[in-house]
């Protein structure tokens, strides 16, 4: 089970961290990822990170203002959002699967998400 936090209000500028706890199963050895919905459009791929931490991958919309990292001894993943804009608002979802490939494409595990609001 994937349990992914930290989501809420914010003004155009500033910066959240989302996290993704993962429990009922040890992911340390799985890659993880997070993905976002925002109202009206297609789930999209916004981060993925290797089992071990050594590899991130990020979309275009948010390289340089997102950083993707994981404790794998909290079981946890993280998604730092800086320089937030209104088109970042979506809810945020996290995922799980055997590779940061597979995990920004069709991963296998996925948490209930969490809302990110930025306001102008």
């Amino acid at each position: 089970q994937l349990q992914a936090s930290g989501g809420g209000l914010v003004q155009a500028g500033g910066s959240l961290r989302l996290s993704c706890a993962a429990s009922g199963r040890t992911f340390s050895s799985y890659a993880m990822g997070w993905f976002r919905q925002a109202p009206g459009k297609e789930r999209e791929f916004v981060a993925a990170i290797s089992w071990s931490g050594g590899s991130t991958y990020y979309a275009d919309s948010v390289k340089g203002r997102f950083t993707i990292s994981r404790d794998n001894a909290k079981n946890t993943v993280y998604l730092q959002m800086n320089s937030l804009k209104p088109e970042d608002t979506a809810v945020y979802y996290c995922a799980a699967d055997h590779s940061p490939q597979t995990t920004a494409q069709a991963p296998d595990y996925w948490g209930q998400g969490t809302l990110v609001t930025v306001s102008s």
